[in-house]
């Protein structure tokens, strides 16, 4: 007979996370909790009592992430699960916080069941992921991981002039350089999907084997401002035209490249913006996302080939600069087996798949062995109010975390 698996309870889990949601619930059931704000000091403040109530050591390190750890009977590197606390403004209930809350019920069944791990295991708060108050997201993990500059970031400022230096050491969680994550037997991380792609499948659980590369540049357009009513069509050099008829190639030629590919126009301005003045210079942002990188690079050709298509420009001008580039990161295949494993063995649907957004995880991937699980988020929403995951697949996720977890501790 198969042994019963070991399971978390699914009601403390779902009390837990509305716990959590109080601090900066907004009249619209959402979350309103931005980095190092008060509300995110109090929510800071009761998961560290929630975890020295287990008895758990908490640390902070020097960007005010927290670390809770339940010592193991070896002294040997962690197993790090967790995500982040800040949310955007009126944002949801489980972005971010759930990864949290997933560490925190694991933990709980193992003391509950009076199972002391052979290695430690540490629960992680990673500070501004969202970067909704202080940019660039993930920063904190950013600068553990050495991606961004540790200066660069303290000195980031607000919406009212406050540098992320002194918000964090008004917070009070200013800790020591010697408390970051260096190095940890796994880390995983549980969060929303942010997407439709669980929901529309009728699936439970996500394993998530990279996080996608992206490119990102601006498109400039120059013409001719004229008056609008006393110039020729055929005379005009309309800089607002030669990009609805750019936006529109683009559209058809990245769309033929690969199904999986995702591009986005997300910022125009048109000038000098009045309406009996013919636009005389547009510039819009063109992103998009894919894995493989030789599907990037084609999108990049497609791009730097705008200039060159006369036919369409409108007698403009055409520049492209190149903004920024992530590469893609994939995450460990023996972790991503093991996830993929417990989902199985519990019974719940799931499926391999990429994530199109940032995650903490992609930057610690770098140094410790990571990956991700998914869980669907209802009509794909999410950084809004209106975003919602069921309360049993958010149980299911954490059940996979701690199947997964019990199997490491068994090796």
């Amino acid at each position: 007979m198969q042994k019963q698996k070991l399971l978390i309870n699914g009601v403390r889990l779902k009390d837990e996370l509305e716990k959590f949601a109080n601090f900066g619930r907004t009249e619209n059931n959402g979350v309103t909790r931005l980095s190092l704000s008060e509300e995110d000091r109090l929510v800071r403040a009761y998961f560290r009592t929630c975890c020295e109530e287990l008895g758990l050591v908490v640390k902070i390190d020097d960007m005010g992430c927290m670390y809770a750890t339940l010592e193991g009977t070896e002294n040997k590197p962690p197993i790090v699960i967790g995500s982040h606390l800040d949310t955007v403004k009126k944002g949801g209930r489980f972005d971010g916080v759930l990864g949290v809350v997933a560490g925190l019920e694991v933990v709980r069944t193992l003391v509950e069941n009076k199972i002391k791990p052979q290695i430690p295991i540490t629960l992680v708060n990673f500070t501004n992921e969202e970067g909704a108050r202080f940019e660039p997201s993930m920063m904190a993990s950013g600068v553990i991981s050495g991606k961004f500059e540790k200066t660069a970031m303290l000195n980031k400022v607000d919406s009212d002039g406050i540098t992320f230096e002194q918000a964090l050491n008004s917070s009070g969680y200013a800790g020591a350089s010697e408390n970051r994550l260096k190095e940890a037997s796994a880390f995983l991380e549980l969060h929303i999907e942010q997407g439709p792609i669980l929901e529309k499948e009728s699936l439970s659980i996500g394993v998530v084997e990279c996080v996608v590369g992206m490119v990102c540049y601006e498109i400039e357009i120059i013409g001719e401002s004229d008056h609008a009513g006393t110039t020729p069509m055929d005379m005009r050099k309309d800089a607002l035209f030669a990009a609805n008829n750019l936006i529109t190639e683009i559209r058809k030629r990245l769309g033929a490249l690969d199904s999986e590919l995702v591009y986005t126009v997300g910022r125009m301005n048109a000038f000098p913006n009045i309406h009996t003045v013919i636009p005389n210079k547009v510039v819009f942002s063109l992103e998009s996302r894919h894995k493989n990188p030789e599907i990037i690079a084609q999108v990049e050709e497609i791009i730097q080939g705008l200039p060159s298509l006369s036919s369409l420009n409108e007698g403009c001008e055409v520049k492209t600069t190149k903004l920024w580039d992530r590469d893609t990161v994939w995450f460990e295949p023996e972790i991503c087996n093991l996830l993929e494993q417990s989902a199985e063995s519990l019974g719940y649907s799931n499926k391999r798949m990429v994530s199109g957004a940032g995650h903490d995880a992609q930057f610690v991937a770098s140094f410790i062995p990571s990956a991700m699980v998914f869980v669907p988020s209802l009509n794909g929403k999410s950084h809004c109010e209106e975003e919602r995951t069921t309360w049993e697949d958010c149980e299911k996720g954490v059940n996979v975390l701690l199947d997964t977890v019990l199997t490491m501790l068994s090796k």
